[in-house]
């Protein structure tokens, strides 16, 4: 009888410790509960003289750094176990190749899959050449030992970009996460506003003319004791104030600085809009990169002043790669007299565009062209569209989602071409046309292009 009173009590201790345990684990670890978060970071400053990414009129490798460059990581977990891994970094853009070597080896080494991973290069224009992007501008114009110093940093950034991502996931950790928007005025649309005009008092007059989307969304994560540990923010803006040949990140650069020096201790994180025809006007000076980064850092910052909406811990992801049409291919007697040209670029793309001819016995009429959605919480809608898409997509996207809770990110993933709309199609240009030549594509994009986008985006979101 001892025995068993004995063994009873202590039956009932085990409850009562198992209880007090369960109990504290559910007030001091929402895992279970909310979201978790990781942040890492690693510096991709190529460590000796590259060609730069960006401009044609480089005609040397970098001969000195002004910034560092980084690959910053940012890992959320829901309360259903579901992550983003968003991966912000300092380069001109990741090619198809690339984000499929990253993509690849996440999934293997961290169980990640596509939807999961987000690449967004801030698409500074004073960083490192990569094998895959813009080949004919820079690639293919270069010499060997040029060429085999950059598929060799391609490769290391790569190793880097997957030790990083690892890190992050290391260090999970219960976090509070909000989001608001604000406002910044200093990008400017370069088909209606030429550089060479006023723009300082075009600015002030209220004449600048042209489609723009000045949103600053904001997305802050803090820890539990309420510590900023992470901030994520956009605008639609070309990062091409500087064209020096110096490493720098630009304005997008100079506003990290900026609020990773106003919060000790938080890394903040960039990623690109749709910025692909707005320009920082006036540029061409670091004191006006400086500028532009402290006026976005500062619209960050009044953003983090105010109560911020908090973000529920739910998340969706997807991720489809759709045939985006090309318009009317060229023969083969056209790209074989564009070899013969005289315009190093033109005869680039057009080696390319024979080479892969003769090696698939045709080109392809369309491109698989990847679209991505997150859904955060009840109300922010996170799209991330490849390739340098102009500022139309943003706006109509806006206009017909959920206005600034709706996020586009341009340049992300795989940049293999200007997205330009129906618009801009129409009018041709550097955006609509010619810049395919840069990227290697043979031709424009097909005029119902936009609205395939378009309806992509909606059938992720609605499904």
């Amino acid at each position: 009888m001892a025995f068993v009173q004995t063994r009873r009590i202590w039956l009932i201790l085990c409850v009562a410790v198992l209880a007090f345990t369960t109990t504290g684990l559910l007030a001091d670890d929402s895992s279970s509960s909310g979201w978790l978060g990781g942040v890492a970071r690693v510096e991709i400053t190529p460590s000796e003289p590259m060609w730069m990414a960006g401009y044609a009129s480089r005609n040397r490798p970098a001969d000195g750094k002004q910034t560092g460059l980084y690959a910053k990581v940012l890992v959320l977990q829901d309360a259903d176990q579901q992550k983003m891994v968003l991966v912000t970094l300092d380069i001109i853009g990741t090619d198809r190749s690339l984000m499929q070597a990253i993509c690849g080896r996440l999934e293997d080494q961290y169980g990640l899959r596509r939807e999961q991973i987000a690449l967004c290069a801030s698409h500074t224009h004073s960083g490192p050449v990569l094998a895959g992007n813009l080949a004919p501008l820079h690639y293919l114009v270069v010499g060997r030992e040029h060429q085999q110093l950059i598929e060799s940093y391609t490769d290391w950034l790569t190793d880097q970009v997957v030790h990083v991502v690892g890190k992050a996931l290391q260090q999970m950790a219960p976090v509070d996460v909000s989001w608001g928007s604000g406002q910044a005025t200093f990008a400017v649309n370069r088909r209606n506003n030429r550089p060479e005009g006023d723009i300082e008092q075009l600015r002030a007059d209220g004449l600048l003319v042209g489609p723009s989307d000045h949103d600053v969304p904001v997305l802050a994560v803090h820890d539990r004791q309420g510590q900023l540990k992470t901030i994520v923010f956009g605008y639609a803006c070309h990062a091409t104030v500087l064209s020096d040949f110096h490493w720098n990140g630009d304005y997008p650069g100079y506003a990290q600085i900026e609020l990773e020096r106003a919060f000790p201790g938080c890394q903040a994180m960039f990623w690109a809009g749709c910025g692909a025809d707005q320009n920082p006007l006036p540029r061409r000076a670091v004191e006006l990169a400086e500028r532009y980064g402290r006026e976005l850092a500062d619209a960050v910052q009044k953003v983090l002043d105010v109560p911020m909406k908090p973000v529920a811990p739910k998340l969706v992801t997807r991720y489809r790669e759709i045939d985006l049409p090309l318009a009317e291919l060229p023969t083969r007697e056209q790209i074989e007299a564009d070899a013969q040209s005289e315009n190093p670029y033109v005869a680039a793309r057009a080696t390319m565009l024979l080479e892969k001819i003769e090696q698939s016995g045709k080109l392809d009429q369309t491109y698989p062209y990847p679209i991505q959605t997150w859904q955060l919480g009840d109300e922010i809608q996170f799209v991330i569209l490849g390739g340098e898409v102009v500022v139309d997509f943003a706006l109509r996207l806006k206009t017909e989602l959920s206005g600034q809770a709706t996020w586009v990110a341009g340049f992300a993933n795989d940049v293999m071409a200007y997205i330009a709309s129906r618009r801009i199609l129409t009018e041709g240009g550097y955006e609509g046309a010619t810049a395919m030549v840069y990227y290697g594509l043979p031709t424009t994009w097909a005029m119902e292009s936009e609205d395939m986008i378009i309806e992509e985006v909606h059938r992720q979101l609605t499904d």
